[in-house]
């Protein structure tokens, strides 16, 4: 079994400003989930060595924080790279929780084919955590029935959203309309944004900015060196072709944990 983690209710009440209510779960916006952006970043900005590379940023206290966001939010969503690059758990490990995140994969073009070996899929039959839900591009029909009996039978499923938007390599991809809505007709009130670069670059873009209702990063001090995945939105420019800042964050915090530092904002256009 996996080991159980603690958080001081004095930490946590550090983050309460930057988390959904734990009244309702919901966002400002009725229309949609409450959406939080989190990752942990090197000194540079960077979330990995190199693309497929797992690497390891975040120290025991602020892992046992990113577990506490898990506990406070009704999904987690990663892109189809973590998912291959890590076979992540997806789950929630705080002694105290009362439910586990439903784990959201975003995986346009269907590369993931679900196994009983994948590490999301056996914490779901240990009763650790939930199976995902998959929104994929591709028609339902198109899916193979062996992925789907694999998701269904462990409590998850595919689900269709059409991938319109274009992206910066010249597949298509979700607008992030599209996936909230989806998540909204679940009835998952709030989601945690967790990666990889791709997501979270798309989700930083300006349009994008109104619908994140915070922003909560992990700084490690450490350098990766150039090479890495680096988090770093699409650049912006004004009428006159003058570059301009792609995002800022108000309403900041910092808070240390261990030796790592936790940037609480809100995003601004």
């Amino acid at each position: 079994m996996s080991e159980q983690l603690t958080f001081a209710p004095s930490s946590a009440a550090l983050l309460e400003p930057y988390l959904p209510s734990l009244h309702n779960g919901s966002s400002p916006s009725p229309s949609r989930p409450f959406v939080t952006l989190t990752f942990a970043t090197s000194l540079d900005s960077s979330l990995s060595l190199a693309p497929g590379v797992r690497t390891r940023l975040s120290g025991p206290d602020s892992k046992a924080m990113t577990h506490y966001l898990r506990s406070r939010h009704s999904a987690i969503l990663v892109g189809i790279s973590t998912l291959l690059a890590d076979d992540p758990g997806l789950n929630c490990r705080i002694s105290s929780a009362t439910s586990q995140p439903r784990p959201i994969i975003i995986d346009p073009h269907l590369r993931w084919k679900p196994s009983g070996s994948d590490k999301v899929l056996q914490l779901c039959r240990k009763g650790q955590g939930l199976a995902p839900y998959v929104l994929t591009g591709v028609s339902i029909s198109d899916i193979p029935q062996e992925s789907s009996a694999v998701l269904y039978d462990h409590g998850g499923k595919f689900i269709h959203a059409d991938s319109s938007a274009p992206g910066p390599n010249g597949r298509s991809r979700f607008d992030w309309n599209d996936i909230l809505n989806a998540l909204e007709r679940e009835s998952l009130s709030s989601v945690m944004v967790e990666g990889g670069a791709q997501i979270i670059n798309s989700l930083l873009e300006p349009k994008y900015h109104d619908l994140v209702d915070s922003v909560i990063v992990t700084i490690a001090p450490t350098w990766l060196g150039q090479g890495g995945v680096v988090v770093s939105p699409g650049r912006v420019h004004d009428e006159n072709g003058v570059p301009l800042p792609a995002a800022r964050l108000s309403n900041v915090q910092w808070h240390p944990f261990g030796e790592d530092v936790v940037l609480c904002g809100t995003l601004r256009s």
